[in-house]
């Protein structure tokens, strides 16, 4: 490794070689900077254009009267009382969107959302001040060549998990519904294995817990030993049809129907905790 004192003269070196054969900034790389800006901002408009021009304010007339070539120009409207839709990020994310899945239970979630993607920024952030050889030979540097080669395969393969990672989430949820039913003694209760199903496929793991499945949000509680808070069947079929009769407006009209919430209100009745 290089000394204070060598990697100083190289420097000095450095810049009196920029000195003497270098430009000055202006004109010279401002220029450069304003036509890159520009190329880049022409890309953007003719995008937007093709897009704008090639698609209709009809989403179902894609592929038919309009090309789409970038997308249609609207969609469906939202439906705030689905079932069914799982929400997902844009590409630049997905990296992160299946970072979740793997640290998906409550306790480790939060290396996920926050302690990875902070500990690379911050080596990211650092590495300039660290690495100070002013060797730049990819041969040379065989340590940084592959921590980069790692990096960029890690965050292309986490990319491509999730993007084919569609609708695999709610059913990871399902998939845990027999394993709910023996741990908690409903097994042989066809009602509530039903009730665990609608619960597991409806999206309510969003926010609320259950056995360790499942993220706490919103202060949705834990759901795990439910029939231990004394509620009958008739009071959680009524506040599961409408919670903002009781006060809570942040949990959403699902719209189950009433065999559907029978079926609920069984799931949660044979929820106890776990034996």
């Amino acid at each position: 490794m290089a000394t204070t004192d060598e990697w100083r003269r190289q420097h000095q070196r450095y810049k009196e070689d920029v000195k003497r054969r270098g430009k000055p900034f202006y004109p010279y790389a401002m220029f450069h900077d304003t036509v890159m800006s520009l190329v880049v901002v022409s890309v953007i408009i003719g995008l937007a254009a093709v897009w704008y021009y090639t698609s209709g304010e009809d989403p179902k007339t894609c592929g038919s009267g309009d090309s789409c070539l970038l997308g249609p120009r609207y969609s469906e409207p939202a439906d705030p009382a689905t079932t069914n839709f799982v929400p997902r990020p844009d590409w630049y994310f997905y990296f992160l969107f299946y970072l979740l899945r793997i640290f998906k239970w409550p306790d480790s979630v939060i290396l996920g959302t926050v302690g990875i993607p902070t500990v690379m920024l911050i080596i990211a952030f650092a590495l300039p001040f660290l690495d100070r050889r002013m060797e730049r030979r990819l041969t040379r540097r065989p340590v940084a060549i592959v921590a980069a080669i790692l990096v960029v395969i890690s965050m292309g393969e986490l990319t491509y998990k999730g993007a084919i990672a569609k609708e695999a989430l709610a059913s990871e949820v399902v998939q845990a519904v027999p394993s709910w039913a023996q741990r908690q003694g409903f097994a042989n209760n066809a009602e509530a294995v039903a009730g665990a199903k609608i619960f597991a496929s409806s999206g309510c793991t969003a926010c609320h817990t259950y056995l360790g499945t499942g993220s706490s949000n919103q202060g949705a509680p834990d759901l795990s030993a439910e029939a231990t808070r004394g509620k009958s069947k008739q009071q959680l079929m009524a506040y599961i049809r409408d919670p903002s009769q009781f006060g809570n407006n942040i949990m959403p009209k699902f719209g189950f129907s009433d065999q559907q919430l029978s079926q609920l209100a069984a799931f949660l009745l044979a929820s106890k905790g776990p034996k």
